[in-house]
């Protein structure tokens, strides 16, 4: 799931995941943070989702995904969209 918080010249994206699912630590990659791993690690919160926020300039294309233990790649159903290999997300 994604949450969005806008303002003129930025977006917070936070992406969140739901507890346990996938099992162990994952993180958030993109070309935002030249899909380094570990760069945006998800953190559990208080109802057990596990999240991570990002802030990124409005009215710019980003492709991500969630990278999960063992090099097991995950998609974001709530994604603006899909290039074949990558989520898309709009600010």
């Amino acid at each position: 799931m994604l949450e969005r918080t806008q303002n003129k010249k930025q977006t917070e994206i936070t992406f969140v995941l739901p507890a346990s699912h996938p099992a162990g630590e994952v993180s958030v990659v993109g070309d935002f943070n030249d899909w380094r791993p570990g760069v945006h690690p998800m953190t559990e919160r208080p109802d057990g989702t596990r999240a991570v926020t990002v802030t990124l300039p409005v009215n710019q294309r980003h492709g991500f995904r969630y990278l999960a233990d063992g090099g097991h790649w995950l998609d974001e159903d709530g994604a603006d969209g899909h290039d074949g290999r990558n989520n898309l997300l709009h600010t």
